[in-house]
């Protein structure tokens, strides 16, 4: 079928708005006609070549639509249904098995490899391939395929065209906080970086109850949303400020936990110093060259150290749960959201490096 989607190529940083041809679905797939798709960092990062993956493809990975055509064997959804669209796993290995398909073994293959070729869900621009199957969807496009195991059911009365942002983004920041550290009530907690997975994290401490929530950033405006969110307390980081000190005078003693969003070895290093003995640390990206971390200050003070992958979501359980806590008023993420339409993606990326939106998202005409 043919479908307009956001091309990306090697050696350009923007996107090309092309037609192409889309395959399946095959038996196990999903077709989901797009509604609405987030931004993630990691789609800016493979667009401008900071991730090594096959190209000329088509990225997007916080899809949300509705189904339009299942595969013979599919039995999870049927067309009509709303779905938010998520990380793919395999469903067999130790990980998924034991519940945490964030740790998938075949993750690089599913969701960044395109080790699908042209099987069902990739593209082509006439003869040429265009690759596929980023996250097991390539949302940024009027229609997806996908499978069942990263296609999320959700009720009809949410506002479709924003929940794609839970697929990634913002289960990754949120699950970071509820799922992976998970904070006891009435502890101290410092979030390091708060662009939409730090602010999501914000969300999130405030669902656990944390007594102080320390927002960190170099940009006073996602400090103000920080606050209207839930943060007790802020840091303007600077160049020369020693943050970790900054947090200290704030929390006597240093946080609970600690979770850094941005990927900056300084900023791990910060994060960590700021925390208590016995404390803990959370990371969701990786400094280039490592975290640099002091591994005697780690086991003098007893430090916990947390890898963390989406959120340690198990999307079908998760998303479904920010859902529900949005509607009830207690999960406000749409606050994050500016809505662009789709062919303004490159214009969408401008103005979020620019600090001018917080998480923009893509809207397809119906």
């Amino acid at each position: 079928m043919k479908v307009k989607a956001a091309v990306a190529y090697d050696g350009r940083k923007h996107f090309s708005i092309e037609e192409l041809e889309l395959t399946g679905p095959d038996p196990d797939d999903i077709l989901v006609r797009i509604v609405g798709a987030g931004l993630c960092h990691t789609d800016v990062r493979v667009l401008e070549g900071g991730m090594d993956l096959p190209k000329p493809m088509v990225l997007g990975h916080e899809g949300a639509g509705i189904i339009e055509r299942v595969g013979e064997r599919v039995t999870k959804v049927r067309p009509g249904d709303h779905v938010v669209l998520t990380f793919d796993s395999c469903g067999a290995c130790h990980a998924c098995r034991g519940g945490n398909p964030a740790y998938c073994a075949e993750n690089a293959a599913l969701n960044f490899a395109d080790s699908r070729g042209s099987e069902s869900g990739a593209f082509r621009k006439g003869s040429e391939l265009v690759h596929g199957h980023f996250f097991g969807q390539s949302s940024f496009a009027t229609h997806a395929v996908a499978r069942s195991r990263n296609t999320i059911p959700v009720r009809k009365d949410a506002a479709l065209e924003i929940l794609g942002v839970l697929g990634c983004g913002v289960q990754t920041g949120a699950g970071a906080v509820m799922n992976s550290l998970h904070p006891t009530e009435g502890s101290t907690i410092a979030i390091f970086g708060v662009g939409p997975v730090g602010l999501s994290a914000v969300m999130g401490a405030v669902l656990c109850g944390c007594a102080a929530i320390v927002a960190v950033d170099v940009l006073e405006p996602r400090l103000a949303i920080a606050r209207k969110l839930g943060a007790t307390h802020t840091v303007l980081a600077a160049p020369g400020i020693e943050t970790s000190e900054q947090v200290r005078k704030l929390i006597a003693g240093g946080v609970n936990y600690a979770l850094d969003t941005t990927g900056r070895a300084e900023s791990t290093q910060q994060a960590v110093a700021s925390l208590a003995p016995k404390g803990c640390f959370g990371f969701v990206t990786i400094p280039p060259g490592g975290l640099g971390l002091n591994m005697s200050t780690v086991m003098l003070n007893g430090l916990s150290v947390r890898g963390i992958v989406q959120g340690d979501s198990v999307p079908d359980a998760f998303i479904p749960r920010l859902i529900e806590l949005h509607l009830e008023g207690r999960f406000p993420f749409d606050t994050l959201v500016t809505k662009y339409p789709f062919e303004k993606i490159n214009q969408a990326i401008e103005d979020q490096a620019a600090g001018r939106v917080v998480k923009p998202v893509f809207t397809f005409p119906a």
